[in-house]
């Protein structure tokens, strides 16, 4: 697959942070079992704990290749972290846009 220019960005700026933030600490995270909570805080301020959900609700309003591209880089890094953003993005989240009210989504 092709990515398009908005794409590859999304990559490449995962790819570096989970190389920066992730990467060289998952061994010492598992054997401390450490929740490192500031990366996570940090994930949520790029936006991927709400990869699909429109700007309108806080979310980063970007589509289902995005998010495949963030869980991946993520997951190369650490998957306990790519599992945290994916479970908050997929069952969570699109549960809520499906059926939560007005409120709801904005809270």
């Amino acid at each position: 697959m092709v990515l398009d220019q908005d794409h590859l960005m999304i990559r490449d700026a995962v790819r570096t942070f989970v190389s920066e933030a992730i990467t060289l600490h998952a061994a010492q995270w598992d054997r401390e079992l450490t929740f490192p909570k500031e990366v996570h805080r940090q994930l949520a301020e790029l936006g991927a704990y709400g990869v699909l959900v429109p700007e309108a609700y806080g979310g980063a309003g970007m589509d289902a290749l995005a998010l495949a591209l963030i869980l991946e880089e993520i997951a190369a890094g650490e998957g306990g972290t790519s599992t945290a953003i994916s479970v908050n993005n997929c069952p969570v989240c699109s549960i809520l846009l499906t059926f939560g009210n007005d409120t709801q989504k904005r809270d």
